[in-house]
């Protein structure tokens, strides 16, 4: 049989409940797609934002050892930057002879020249990159062409409502929004429109192929077409269980962030998260229109379409909004969804795994090698055997700007979270799966052995400047590196 053809579906900032058959966000695309392959309900990003996670995808290693520990447009390089000559997954399916291509939301490195990461041609939407930062500048010419032939305004958006957020001198934040637009005048629509003309031209190839398309949503601003926010009602939007919370015994700088949205009442949260549900289904209309293309064009039979996104969204859960420094299971939680060849259908996955993962997954199941990398491959867990897997994965937080260096390690129930600005967190998420109750304090034997896990995992990765830590000012660790 040929080497499978691989569909890389991925989303930015979309919290894995989405997408679960419970939820009340609307996703039959996507469900449909679960029920073909497997789903993986504890996949856990390396990094709560979008650049650190996305390399950390396409190279299988933690932030700290791929170097991009920020996102590229809001630091200068440096303070992250990609490091040189490293192993993408994209770059081995090339060699390979796979014919490649990426189209949509890049944010892993500042040249944007993708050619040098493995794929043949690309589209890139990354027109807020800042040019000061480093970034190399890419026009949305294609999409502006697009919006032209629509009779739709560039930028300008027609709209009907738009929640602001305002705080003594900052710009107003635009939080979500309604505009009276078609689908078809989104960057989502555009950007699986042009994955469905590589499909097109690949029908006709004799070659294997990889397909990468990235939406930038339904990251904030969640502001998507009217007819997509009249499929939710949000005054039937119920609080999420920790929407009171007052973050008490946690660190005081998670207080600081809560603050941020005092001005909202819980009607504001629920449009909110009524138009971030919309985007998400807006997206998962896309996902329907490609699969049908894989079906109509003969490709879906030896096709793997995997489906992810980069991290979540608080979405009010411990009355926060967006991703950032508390480690809560919303940001962290994402959707993993794999069908295809070697992948068992209607299967649902408990076991904890990681973005680690892909990489050394995708290249054994397309090239049937390995991917020397931080992660492990997913095919046992694929294949139904789950015996012998190690459920755990570990996160880090260089806290962006404001550098609230963290580690978060998850091993089966339990979840510890090093804080080297206030004191731990520890949960136990089979009892308290909304992390209302910090335990650091009165667990500290199994703090200890958290913490000592974590040392061995930064040790094992080469984290150098968390494990050589060793000064007197910076030994406060439940235990040393050193155990």
């Amino acid at each position: 049989m040929p080497r499978p053809n691989l569909l890389v579906l991925m989303t930015d900032q979309q919290r894995a409940d989405t997408v679960d058959p419970s939820s009340p966000c609307r996703t039959p695309n996507l469900q449909r797609l679960a029920a073909q392959g497997t789903r993986f309900r504890r996949c856990y990003s390396t990094n709560p934002i979008c650049s650190p996670s996305r390399a950390s995808l396409m190279t299988g290693l933690l932030p700290h050892s791929h170097g991009m520990v920020d996102c590229t447009h809001t630091v200068e390089p440096y303070r992250a930057d990609l490091k040189p000559d490293l192993p993408f997954w994209s770059r081995r399916l090339r060699e390979a002879g796979y014919r490649t291509g990426y189209y949509g939301k890049w944010h892993i490195e500042r040249s944007n020249r993708l050619e040098d990461f493995g794929f043949d041609s690309y589209e890139l939407m990354e027109s807020f990159e800042a040019a000061e930062v480093g970034c190399r500048r890419v026009p949305d010419t294609g999409f502006l062409e697009r919006r032209r032939s629509l009779g739709l305004p560039e930028s300008d958006r027609r709209w009907e409502r738009k929640g602001m957020v305002r705080h003594p001198g900052y710009r107003d934040l635009l939080l979500h929004g309604v505009v009276d637009e078609p689908v078809e005048g989104t960057r989502e629509h555009y950007v699986f429109s042009r994955g469905i003309d590589f499909l097109n031209g690949a029908a006709r190839g004799d070659r294997p192929w990889c397909l990468f398309l990235s939406t930038a949503g339904p990251h904030d601003p969640y502001v998507v077409p009217r007819e997509y926010r009249r499929r939710y009602d949000a005054r039937s939007l119920a609080p999420p269980p920790s929407f009171n919370d007052d973050l008490a015994g946690r660190p005081g700088i998670y207080r600081r962030m809560q603050r941020v949205w005092d001005q909202l009442e819980w009607a504001d949260f629920a449009e909110a998260t009524a138009c971030y549900y919309a985007f998400c289904s807006l997206i998962d209309d896309q996902v329907g229109r490609v699969l049908r293309v894989l079906e109509e064009t003969g490709l879906s039979e030896n096709t793997l379409v995997l489906f992810l996104s980069d991290h979540g969204d608080y979405m009010g859960a411990h009355r926060l909004m967006l991703k950032g420094v508390p480690a809560f299971e919303e940001a962290y939680r994402v959707p993993l969804i794999l069908t295809g060849p070697g992948v068992n259908p209607g299967q649902e996955v408990p076991g904890i795994v990681s973005l680690l993962d892909v990489a050394p997954t995708l290249t054994e199941l397309t090239l049937g090698e390995s991917f020397s990398c931080q992660g492990r491959s997913l095919r046992p867990l694929l294949e139904g055997n789950g015996s012998g897997w190690d459920s755990e994965a570990y996160a880090e937080m260089q806290g962006q700007r404001m550098a609230y260096t963290q580690r978060v390690l998850w091993r089966d129930s339990h979840k510890y979270v090093f804080n080297t600005f206030d004191e731990d967190e520890l949960y136990d998420l089979d009892q308290d799966p909304h992390e209302l109750r910090n335990l650091a304090g009165s667990r500290a034997p199994l703090c200890r052995e958290m913490a000592a896990r974590m040392w061995e995992i930064a040790r094992a990765t080469g984290d150098y400047n968390l494990y050589e830590s060793q000064y007197g000012c910076f030994r406060w660790a439940p235990v040393g590196p050193e155990l």
